[in-house]
């Protein structure tokens, strides 16, 4: 077997595992069980699957499970102790301890004081001051991405489809502008049926074979929010940028696709660090 066929036969174990892995986030994830999904010995499969995606396993389920948490935080009223088992922690003292040394806070404070509060009706106005919106024009962009369907707040195993495939066919560039195109609006269509992409800028002659599909967005005028913190609270920026900025602007939006640049990932710093830009098209 060359090393292109064996490659190959690693991305689509590779791409069977991280799909289990987000759709079984409930249960626990035995070793042994993942390394009969990757047809490898649980000695090899896990060294190819930290080297494709530069973390372990254990960091993976970790940061996915808190990441599903914090957004069952800010948009559900469901009780802290129902969050915390379904997380996979066996008690809340244990969840508690392990939230606030990612997130900043306990989840009960962050409940209430986390940085998606600066949305709500009567903070709201602070985001004014949090967030500077800016005008930027820029060129139309070609890009390479994995189609997802969906919760939003899931399209980070299509980011782990699009990086693990680039990785495993040597198309990796050096450095990687992330881009996220949405493509439907949440109040408007079902959760699993929403439309999305997570996608890199790429060269026009970068290979697009599935799972990949190329994309582009149309260059012009775009208002652009500078959003730092967990990408739970992304919902309530969007909210903002339309209900309070959008009027108070004098602008008119064109009719053109929404898209967040990601400028770090979750593999790389806390949540409360993040740094996103959210993209609104403007009409001339």
């Amino acid at each position: 077997m060359n090393g292109e066929t064996a490659w190959s036969l690693y991305e689509h174990r590779l791409r069977r595992v991280s799909a289990y892995i987000h759709d079984h986030l409930d249960e626990d994830l035995d070793m042994d069980r993942l390394a009969e999904i990757a047809c490898l010995s649980s000695y090899h499969w896990h060294r190819i699957y930290r080297a494709i995606y530069g973390e372990t396993l254990a960091a993976t389920v970790k940061r996915l499970r808190l990441h599903r948490a914090a957004g069952d935080i800010v948009r559900t009223g469901w009780p802290i102790s129902e969050i915390a088992k379904r997380s996979g922690y066996p008690n809340l003292q244990s969840f508690n301890r392990i939230f606030k040394s990612v997130y900043g806070m306990p989840p009960a404070r962050y409940r209430k004081e986390g940085s998606h509060v600066v949305f709500e009706p009567a903070t709201r106005g602070k985001a004014i001051l949090m967030y500077d919106v800016t005008i930027k024009t820029i060129a139309p962009k070609t890009l390479v991405g994995a189609a997802h369907t969906g919760s939003y707040m899931d399209i980070g195993r299509a980011f782990e489809t699009l990086a693990g495939t680039l990785h495993i066919r040597g198309l990796m560039p050096p450095q990687m502008t992330l881009i996220g195109v949405y493509l439907d609006d949440p109040g408007l269509v079902p959760t699993e049926k929403l439309r999305s992409y997570a996608c890199i800028e790429a060269s026009a002659d970068l290979p697009a074979e599935a799972p990949l599909e190329r994309r582009s967005l149309d260059g012009g005028e775009y208002a652009v929010l500078r959003h730092k913190g967990p990408y739970a609270d992304m919902q309530l920026a969007y909210r903002w940028l339309y209900a309070e900025w959008l009027p108070q602007s004098g602008r008119a939006l064109r009719d053109a696709l929404m898209f967040e640049h990601y400028l770090n990932t979750p593999q790389d710093v806390a949540p409360t660090e993040l740094l996103t830009e959210i993209y609104m098209p403007l009409a001339a």
